[in-house]
């Protein structure tokens, strides 16, 4: 019967689909007061229902059939809204984790902070979480479901409550939106769906104690700006400058999790500006961050733009980027800065001065991000090209294009040059070797040969004459016999 029930649900909601793409928000009538029940029905949002992941509605059926309560949440719902493509589908229910568990054959558990269900269908993973209550729920005493740290931040979160708690507790109001599949209308607590209108970036609760909950909330607030071109409401964002130092406290792993969705989002560009206004830049890259403000002739601040463009651009044509390269490029100046200490100071080979320099630099920066090790060797093997692409006499060429990471490395050549960098049109050069033939080649070898700065001759040592003294014997002995 509950198969049965599925398939009627499904056919009913399908029947009576919209094909028209999700048009904006209506204006709402009459604001409601904060935490109080709105239902926004399918014919004020129009979202089109074939847009909702099959897999995702899935879950969210099995769990009412299962007599829980389940709902589509968060960001899905606010991207439909705005007419873009979500990322991935969460879902909310009233079930426990472990009461979840139980209805879906291949899904784990997982997390011990904020305990959540991960149901796989392929390779896709649908999130399940339950309903979350406030800390000071009864329950709470023992400290086992949930603990804060007396600075505030949450150290566990597993204390369940009600759909109405669970709105109250999510961090801005256009992520407290659920979409119920029974009658496919949205349900708001937090003025979400007004906020959404009015394109604002708005925190549920007091922001201050929020983010101190979860400092993370203050690069989730830039990201969410910057990729829905929103503003934060002033509230909202008068707390972070202060507060951006919290940031420390949050383990690397997490943060570098983080920053790949900040510069990784396609709104990199955005992303830079909002967090170095926020002074949350300086939280995450330190480094990069005081180059930025003193950088020592060197074109830094433009570097780093030109490459989370760059980034941007190769998403946008749904081409691949990698950690490694941006990581690359945001350290490229502090780890040149440094090995120039040291070649100055230490009179270090360049080549050892350069590795003892990026050891130090990534030993830093995985205090703010971790940097997981199959980043952390080719951000290495990119920076040592950087020394290696001048070099390019006879053969040197070749192989030069034949290492695995030469792609990138002549990528972040062109975008130093590119920046400003005076580097005597290395790049351009490479450009044209990779584009020319066998016999362009060699003409652009011999002609990088002649136009190259001559270096100043070396004086050739000259041997002495061993035949020196033997010369002038003779002729002293041919003269005393002449005298003679």
């Amino acid at each position: 019967m509950k198969f049965l029930a599925n398939i009627a649900r499904k056919v009913l909601g399908r029947s009576n689909g919209q094909t028209t793409p999700a048009a904006a928000p209506e204006q709402a009538t009459a604001a409601p007061q904060p935490g109080a029940k709105r239902v926004i029905t399918h014919e004020q949002h129009n979202i089109d229902r074939r847009r909702l992941d099959e897999n995702a509605s899935k879950v969210v059926y099995r769990l009412t059939d299962a007599g829980h309560e389940g709902y589509l949440v968060g960001g899905c719902i606010r991207d439909l809204l705005m007419g873009q493509r979500p990322k991935d589908f969460d879902v909310a229910t009233s079930a426990h984790p472990e009461e979840a568990h139980e209805l879906f054959r291949r899904s784990r558990l997982i997390g011990r902070r904020f305990k959540l269900l991960h149901v796989r269908f392929g390779r896709e993973i649908i999130e399940v979480a339950t309903f979350r209550a406030s800390h000071d729920q009864p329950e709470n005493g023992a400290g086992d479901k949930g603990r804060q740290h007396e600075s505030g931040l949450i150290l566990r979160d597993n204390v369940y409550g009600t759909l109405a708690e669970d709105a109250l507790r999510r961090d801005f109001t256009v992520n407290g939106l659920y979409y119920d599949l029974n009658d496919h209308s949205i349900i708001d607590f937090a003025d979400g769906y007004e906020d959404l209108q009015n394109r604002t970036i708005r925190m549920i609760g007091e922001p201050d104690a929020r983010y101190r909950e979860d400092p993370v909330r203050m690069l989730r607030a830039a990201r969410f700006a910057a990729k829905l071109e929103f503003e934060i409401e002033p509230a909202t964002a008068a707390p972070i400058n202060e507060l951006a130092p919290l940031l420390r406290s949050i383990a690397p792993a997490r943060l570098f999790d983080e920053s790949l969705k900040l510069y990784q989002s396609g709104h990199a560009e955005r992303v830079y500006h909002l967090m170095q206004q926020y002074n949350l830049f300086a939280q995450l890259f330190p480094q990069s961050a005081a180059a930025v403000k003193d950088p020592q002739g060197y074109p830094v601040e433009e570097l780093i733009l030109n490459a989370l463009r760059n980034t941007d651009r190769r998403i946008r044509q749904r081409k691949s980027v990698t950690p490694a390269f941006l990581y690359a490029a945001l350290l490229w100046y502090p780890m040149q800065i440094r090995m120039n200490e040291l070649l100055q100071k230490e009179q270090l080979p360049p080549l050892q001065a350069l590795h003892e320099a990026a050891n130090e630099v990534i030993g830093k920066q995985v205090k703010s991000t971790a940097i997981p090790r199959r980043f952390s060797t080719p951000i290495r093997e990119i920076w040592e090209l950087q020394l290696r692409l001048p070099r390019r006499q006879g053969k040197r060429a070749e192989r030069l294009m034949e290492h695995p990471r030469f792609r990138a490395a002549y990528d972040l050549l062109l975008l130093r040059e590119n920046s400003g960098e005076q580097l005597d049109g290395l790049a351009q050069w490479w450009t044209d070797y990779q584009a020319a033939n066998p016999v362009q080649r060699d003409h652009l070898q011999h002609r990088r040969e002649h136009n190259d700065d001559p270096r100043k001759p070396r004086r050739r040592r000259r041997r002495p004459n061993r035949n020196h003294n033997k010369s002038d014997a003779p002729q002293a002995t041919s003269n005393s016999r002449a005298e003679s």
